[in-house]
């Protein structure tokens, strides 16, 4: 018996060091993002963007609002890989799960890949394109505390269709920012969303989408000043159509930001919950719900909270269409679905969890991302439909 024991646990441990040697391959192995599905190559910058008029609600008091902005662009020259973000911004996000698991850190961290090894489409810094005198720009915010940097493939993609898109971070909101002259600034617990549920959840969700509003309407105020005199960017941005675009709790302050701001044109909420006042008055502007689905999901109380407020907004959003891509995860709309171990995707998949490839669960969302705001931002001809052989996951119903 005590030799059996022996033996079991010597096969556990080959199979656990083999499957972690796995994991370390796939998270030391070089990824090249999907790339970009318009004609236009795409450069990017980052800057650092102070508000010293306004504090900051979120973080500690007296301190200005404070964003690290990431503005994606059609590009003059010819796409080359770029790494997924310069060293000194791609910081590996402190792990904030319970004590008993911190020790388990290294492990968790073998679940994506390494982010120095991820290679996207975008140039550092070259000059706009000039195939138009100026662009449409939409404005873009990750799910939760999650950093914009994740969801580079949408935001190349909507890029290289003749768009500027600006993603923001935080100071105090975002998981962790590291600005370009070194200084890095992690989220406040009180802040993280993720450590909340029921009326408290709701409550951040509220304050949330309110603050990240406000950051968005100051990003537009920013712009006008670029467009005015800074040099490569003076006269290219077409700020008559502006639109904005989140993921989760992105979604919700997107939305919020559209309600606030009349400056916003159209808006796309990716799989959000609805939150804030816009909830209560709707939107008049063009807005796509873009949703996983969530027919497996549980009965609970803030489900249905939830599904008020969406029937709340509904009515009083006349514009409103509905699409959601049958089988999809709510998690897998960001670089997560390239990212992630493939191990760990193709476990998900046989366990049912995730129903739909995840890199295609991605493409779909590039493919209608760009082509809505190509219908209701930009009015470009030709627009692709919403129903579409080529994409038989997508299901769609009317709002009433």
């Amino acid at each position: 018996m005590k030799r059996t024991l022996i033996t079991l646990a010597l096969i556990a441990f080959v199979a656990a060091g083999g499957f972690l040697g796995a994991l370390s391959l796939e998270h030391n192995s070089d990824v090249t993002l999907p790339p970009p599905s318009g004609q236009l190559p795409v450069g990017r910058t980052i800057a650092d963007w102070k508000d010293a008029a306004h504090n900051d609600p979120m973080a500690p008091p007296g301190t200005p609002r404070e964003l690290l902005v990431w503005i994606w662009y059609p590009s003059q020259q010819s796409a080359a890989l770029d790494e997924y973000e310069p060293s000194t911004h791609a910081p590996e996000l402190p792990f904030k799960g319970p004590l008993i698991l911190r020790p388990l850190n290294p492990v968790f961290k073998l679940l994506t890949t390494d982010y120095s090894k991820v290679h996207g489409h975008s140039l550092h810094e070259p000059p706009v394109s000039a195939q138009q005198a100026s662009y449409p720009v939409v404005l873009m915010r990750g799910g939760a505390s999650g950093q914009v940097r994740n969801y580079t493939t949408l935001a190349e993609d909507v890029a290289s269709h003749g768009y500027v898109v600006v993603g923001i971070d935080a100071a105090y909101r975002t998981g962790r920012v590291v600005f370009p002259d070194g200084r890095s600034i992690e989220e406040r617990p009180e802040n993280n969303p993720e450590m909340f549920e029921g009326e408290a959840l709701f409550k951040l969700g509220e304050k949330l989408a309110d603050a990240w509003a406000a950051d968005m309407s100051f990003v537009v105020d920013r712009l006008e000043q670029l467009n005015a005199s800074d040099e490569r960017f003076r006269g290219k941005l077409d700020l008559q159509k502006i639109g904005a675009f989140g993921h989760s709790l992105g979604g919700a302050e997107a939305l919020e930001f559209c309600h606030n701001d009349s400056r916003c044109k159209a808006v796309i909420n990716v799989d959000g919950a609805p939150w804030g006042k816009v909830v209560t008055d709707g939107l008049s502007q063009p807005v796509l719900f873009f949703m996983s689905d969530h027919s497996g999901d549980r009965a609970d109380a803030e489900a249905e909270t939830i599904g008020t407020n969406f029937g709340s907004l509904f009515p009083k959003t006349p514009k409103g269409t509905w699409l959601m891509i049958k089988g999809s995860n709510h998690f897998m709309f960001s670089d997560d679905a390239v990212l992630k171990s493939r191990m760990i995707l193709g476990a998900l998949k046989r366990l049912g969890i995730l129903k739909v490839d995840a890199r295609r669960q991605l493409a779909i969302t590039t493919h209608y991302t760009s082509g809505y705001f190509d219908a209701a931002l930009a009015g470009k001809a030709g627009s692709p439909p919403l129903l579409s052989a080529d994409y038989p996951e997508i299901q769609t119903f009317a709002l009433k």
